[in-house]
């Protein structure tokens, strides 16, 4: 059972850890939609079968799908994965799942965020979205973990913590209007502070160029260290993606974390622009209240959506001369862990990437024993 808790993590003495962090596994949820994945969704879940099957080498993994796909979903993924019958609307769990906590002594709670499908009404994704607005709660309910439920409207994909008090947004999402219309900047700095156990807030101005999610973070600028970040950049001026990084690059600069530290920057240049295709756009159906899928769109495509787990990091790759450039940095950021690229188009034609189709659970003590298969 999982009881509500009337109060705060930063009050209670529990924060939000860092991605590199211990983990007691990974959630993901089924993709379906024929409204937002080609072909019925069958090129996507074949990719989201390669990502759980690759985060699986460093940690368990559990996936939501509909009582529908139950069979096909049980019939593709490895069997090591954990499948778990869950209604949802889409498939990105990073945004519409818990966000968890944890307090000195390993015991762990979790965020029950609002979602509202990257703007509700006026600038959303995609209608209805209250069943993923129920994921949270769910995730949190069979996991039998504490929940706290702000009244407030937050994806996952939006924040980056470093674990040691410090905090990474983009004003492009937190402060759009189609989100918390109601709270001041000070209002949402006060939240994220009380619910994510924070002393230090860092804005960015935007994200990556034409991200439908608004510049989250998640896609854009990450923590991969204490004192270290890693940002998507380019170094084509023509290119609309590079005011929007020498801005971010700016702040950073002329940042420091909680602790006090300068950040240490790391750019990852990304991949050339990836449009859809002709192909693509005609394999996905057009409904009225779903953004659609139009030939020569481009995509967000970064390499900074990537997954941390336990043993090992999953990264997307395009078929791209930056794939291999960015595997080496991401190997030398974190030299203990094995780094696995996977084929990241599809996922990116949904609209996201890894990180966004993953939401980690960090590992109370004493943590569960995990049988990693050979």
């Amino acid at each position: 059972m999982s009881n509500t808790i009337n109060s705060t993590p930063k009050a209670d003495g529990y924060r939000m850890p860092a991605e590199w962090e211990p983990h007691a596994g990974c959630w993901m949820l089924w993709p379906e939609r024929s409204d937002n994945w080609r072909e019925g969704a069958r090129p996507a879940q074949h990719a989201f079968a390669v990502v759980a099957a690759a985060i699986s080498q460093g940690e368990p993994v559990s996936v939501g799908v509909s009582p529908a796909q139950y069979e096909l979903a049980r019939e593709k993924l490895d069997p090591v994965v954990r499948l778990v019958e869950m209604t949802n609307n889409d498939s990105w769990i990073r945004d519409c799942g818990p966000t968890f906590v944890i307090n000195d002594e390993g015991d762990v709670r979790g965020i029950d965020w609002k979602f509202n499908a990257w703007g509700g009404l006026h600038g959303g994704l995609y209608f209805p979205w209250d069943q993923d607005d129920l994921v949270g709660e769910k995730v949190l309910e069979i996991e039998r973990v504490d929940r706290y439920a702000p009244d407030f409207i937050l994806e996952g994909g939006s924040i980056d913590v470093d674990g040691e008090g410090t905090l990474i947004v983009t004003e492009e999402c937190l402060l759009n209007e189609n989100r918390n219309p109601d709270k001041s900047k000070e209002e949402i700095e006060q939240i994220l502070s009380d619910y994510l156990n924070l002393e230090k807030i860092i804005w960015l101005e935007k994200g990556v160029y034409n991200d439908e999610t608004d510049g989250h973070t998640d896609n854009f600028c990450r923590f991969v260290g204490p004192g270290k970040v890693i940002l998507t950049w380019t170094e084509d001026k023509d290119d609309p993606q590079y005011p929007i990084s020498q801005s971010a690059y700016e702040r950073l600069k002329a940042a420091t974390d909680a602790k006090g530290r300068k950040l240490e920057i790391h750019k990852i240049l990304q991949p050339s622009p990836v449009l859809i295709t002709a192909e693509e756009a005609a394999g996905v159906d057009r409904m009225p209240q779903t953004l659609p899928r139009i030939e020569g769109d481009r995509l967000a495509a970064s390499y900074v959506n990537f997954y941390i787990a336990n043993d090992v990091i999953v990264m997307p790759k395009f078929d791209d001369p930056n794939d291999e450039p960015a595997q080496k940095a991401l190997q030398g950021l974190f030299p203990d862990r094995r780094i696995i690229a996977v084929p990241g188009r599809e996922i990116l034609l949904g609209g996201g990437n890894i990180h966004c189709i993953t939401q980690q659970e960090p590992a109370a003590r004493p943590a569960k024993p995990f049988l990693r298969r050979a």
